[in-house]
């Protein structure tokens, strides 16, 4: 499993998902995690700006959640 999490550098909101995301993996649900800034591209700027942090588990689905982690959520997924 792989998920996505736009972010600021300055973001408390967005370390406390990170935190909060990495505090789920266990050996039995392994992930990884890419930690995109969105201020390094004035698209992902204009895309998420004000939405951060917004995970998600592929590009090609629906966010999962911003501003806070959905831990039932990310829970359903890694079971899937």
């Amino acid at each position: 499993m792989h998920f996505t999490l736009y972010s600021r550098s300055y973001c408390h909101l967005c370390q406390d998902m990170l935190d909060a995301l990495n505090a789920l993996h266990t050996p039995q649900h392994p992930f990884t995690v890419d930690v995109i800034d969105v201020d390094a591209d004035d698209a992902l700027v204009a895309r998420f700006d004000e939405l951060v942090p917004v995970l998600f588990a592929g590009l090609d689905q629906p966010e999962i959640c911003h501003y806070f982690l959905d831990e039932a959520k990310v829970r359903a997924i890694l079971a899937a």
